[in-house]
């Protein structure tokens, strides 16, 4: 089995995120996508619209910036170029040009790909993995997944994606663990402004800590 540059095989595939330390937030009763941005008009997709669409599986390997990978894993749900196509296209002003997407989770975070790299043909809007339904600890009731970049753009609880014209504003900028803005795993971009190489060792300690958060937020969740 090949890896990308820097990156460790586990087992399993733990609970990583940047709100480890709270639980996963409640699941809704009824999920919704809302579609917004550069359209013509927003759009609010239910998860029976989204059923409508074409599903596939893809088999395919999960890459956190820390240094750690969780392999073999099968995904299924909707290709995002599909929904892009069937959804956002037919809402764009015409001669509108859109470059960059921002996914937002219900938790509150939001991560922002280049359209270019979020149509590759094994991006998904995904539902289950390993052939059961998301759970609450990987992203449920819905979210994205993207093999070829690192975990940070997989946005979980997926509620939310707008589209633009150009780079959005960036609140993480001068973050000194700013994530790099393409986060491709094997150009091993992880960090904005370093090599990757420079940064692994750094990335590499913090396993231990977001594993602990992680245990925290799950305690949480139970109690």
């Amino acid at each position: 089995m090949t890896l990308p540059p820097g990156q460790r095989a586990i087992d399993g595939f733990p609970r990583f995120g940047t709100h480890l330390h709270h639980p996963p937030p409640p699941i809704p009763a009824n999920p919704v996508i809302e579609l917004g941005g550069a359209l013509r008009e927003p759009l609010t997709l239910t998860m029976a619209d989204l059923a409508e669409l074409p599903r596939v599986e893809v088999k395919a390997d999960f890459h956190c910036v820390a240094g750690w990978s969780a392999t073999d894993l099968r995904w299924e749900g909707v290709p995002f170029a599909t929904l892009y196509r069937t959804r956002v296209e037919p809402l764009l002003a015409p001669g509108s040009s859109i470059s960059h997407v921002v996914f937002e989770g219900l938790d509150g975070y939001r991560s922002v790909a280049l359209l270019a790299d979020a149509m590759a043909e094994d991006v998904l809007i995904a539902d289950r993995l390993d052939g059961q339904p998301l759970t609450s600890d990987h992203g449920a009731p819905i979210r994205l997944v993207s093999p070829g970049q690192y975990g940070f753009v997989n946005t979980k609880h997926l509620c939310r994606i707008e589209f633009h014209a150009a780079q959005p504003v960036d609140p993480d900028k001068w973050s000194p663990l700013a994530g790099h803005r393409r986060a491709r795993v094997w150009e091993e971009e992880r960090h904005r402004y370093l090599p990757g190489r420079v940064v692994r060792p750094i990335y590499h300690a913090l396993i231990g800590p977001i594993r602990r958060m992680s245990a925290r937020g799950s305690t949480e969740r139970t109690t």
